[in-house]
């Protein structure tokens, strides 16, 4: 079952927003689960709103969790797919968010845990006009089924910065899915930082957080914290 896409908001700490971040929550969950994300990056984004949408599916058997498509790991094809059918949903979302603050696209940040970092990537990478960064959190960039990292660069449209951030002790997006995204991100020319989370499974850690919200200060060209 469909439903709007729409989730817990953060305003801006300083009152008026002048960047937007959207965190998009992993299978299973809903936007509660990560809106915590925004709470501990407002101190350096003060000027930011933050939003996490509730994806539009309810999850089969989980009254209360969301998907953003369906998964059950037995179908090669059913992630390339997933993100296409979910990415016009969240597109035109993105776009009724940056015209609800008055915002232009580079003044967005798009951040996905898991499933959620599918759809950013997938999404983000195909706006016709950059968003200001993405950061990936435990999950790939998911590539058309049978093709290489090269075949990304056909579908880009907007090469914007992107941060990978995987935990090495990951047990469900293995770790190998770090190095095959930086190779498709890589063979497309778009610019990719990552971090590698040691010790750490499929989640988020203080570490992340850290290069997380300071990999957005810099994408929104804002000054650089002070003792960082």
């Amino acid at each position: 079952m469909a439903a709007r896409i729409d989730g817990p908001r953060l305003n801006p700490r300083s009152g008026q927003a002048k960047q937007l971040v959207v965190i998009l929550h992993g299978y299973g969950a809903d936007g509660n689960d990560l809106i915590e994300l925004g709470r501990q990056w407002q101190a350096l984004l003060p000027d930011a709103a933050f939003v996490a949408p509730n994806a539009p599916e309810l999850m089969p058997g989980a009254p209360m969790g969301r998907q953003w498509f369906s998964l059950t790991f037995r179908d090669p094809h059913e992630r390339w797919r997933g993100v296409n059918h979910a990415g016009p949903g969240l597109d035109a979302f993105l776009d009724a968010e940056l015209e609800r603050y008055g915002l232009p696209p580079s003044r967005l940040a798009l951040v996905g845990f898991s499933q959620g970092a599918m759809m950013a990537l997938h999404v983000g990478l195909r706006r016709p006009q950059a968003v200001a960064g993405i950061v990936a959190l435990s999950g790939l960039l998911v590539l058309e089924e049978g093709r290489g990292p090269e075949s990304l660069k056909e579908g880009v449209r907007a090469k914007p910065p992107v941060l990978l951030v995987h935990g090495d002790q990951d047990d469900v997006i293995p770790i190998d899915a770090l190095f095959l995204s930086m190779d498709a991100l890589a063979a497309a020319e778009v610019p990719c930082q990552w971090h590698l989370s040691m010790g750490v499974g499929h989640g988020i850690d203080p570490g992340a957080l850290t290069h997380g919200g300071l990999f957005l200060t810099q994408a929104f060209g804002l000054p650089f914290p002070a003792g960082r």
